[in-house]
């Protein structure tokens, strides 16, 4: 069975969900469904900023000899804590890396974010310095996608942002009908490394 391992956040683990509503859980639905022999690893830690996936991947991806597709999304945790945009993506090219060096043959996918989030600590920094830094952090992601050749998932919360009824009472996290539309922005761009 080929591996597909989705390394991320608490959009990945289906926060405060069970592991069946979680977007990779409905991935695998869509596996399923199209009789393709792959299976999905959920490898999601709520909480986790792109330092604590720099640390933590290494082990993950020790875990497969064989691994077909690398699914990354990571960073909303860091723009929460402020972290600098330049960090977040060296972070984010640092894990790119690792993926290619222990598993040439796997393809690589890299899910988009925005700053959509209460923005916490930037808070203090003034309307322009936050606009800017939302605008350099929705940027990163299509530049290291393009600097990296590799496949893109332009905004994982396309359509999910917002929108009440979507979400847990937070505000933040996709309840599980969010996480069915989470499932459905990835799969063209999956489904087409996939070649199905």
């Amino acid at each position: 069975m080929n591996s597909i391992l989705f390394f991320g956040d608490s959009l990945t683990a289906g926060y405060q969900l069970r592991a069946s509503e979680s977007f990779p859980s409905r991935i695998q639905e869509k596996l399923d469904a199209h009789h393709l022999p792959y299976k999905a690893h959920n490898y999601g830690v709520s909480g986790e900023t792109t330092a604590g996936g720099r640390q933590r991947l290494p082990g993950v991806l020790a875990r497969f000899e064989r691994l077909s597709v690398f699914v990354l999304e990571l960073g909303v945790n860091d723009a929460l804590r402020g972290i600098p945009v330049r960090e977040t993506a060296q972070n984010l090219q640092f894990m790119l890396d690792e993926v290619k060096r222990t598993h040439p043959e796997a393809r690589r996918v890299l899910v988009g974010m925005e700053f959509p989030f209460d923005l916490g600590p930037l808070a203090t920094l003034g309307g322009g310095r936050m606009g800017h830094y939302a605008q350099e952090f929705k940027a990163l992601f299509r530049q290291l996608a393009e600097k990296n050749a590799v496949e893109f998932v332009p905004f994982l919360l396309h359509g999910v942002l917002g929108q009440r009824h979507l979400n847990l009472p937070d505000g933040v996290h996709p309840n599980a009908e969010g996480q069915k539309l989470l499932a459905d922005n990835v799969w063209p761009v999956l489904s087409g490394v996939l070649g199905s």
